[in-house]
């Protein structure tokens, strides 16, 4: 397993948070996501040999967000 931090941006409420947070939970590959509107960034713990950092990316773009 492999831990990155992605900055993202769009996020106004807890509404927001949680929308990330079941987009990155339900994507394949991933473990576990931690999601922080005040640091407006996503912990992600994911296998590497399912899914990647660009591709977590353009999960978080696909629900209407920035990923960085």
């Amino acid at each position: 397993m492999e831990t990155t931090t992605l900055n993202v941006g769009g996020m106004t409420c807890g509404g927001c948070v949680g929308s990330v947070t079941r987009v990155l939970q339900s994507s394949p590959g991933v473990t576990a996501a931690e999601v922080s509107l005040d640091r407006g960034e996503a912990k992600i713990t994911f296998d590497p040999a399912v899914t990647s950092p660009a591709a977590l990316r353009k999960a978080i773009e696909a629900a209407g967000f920035t990923a960085g």
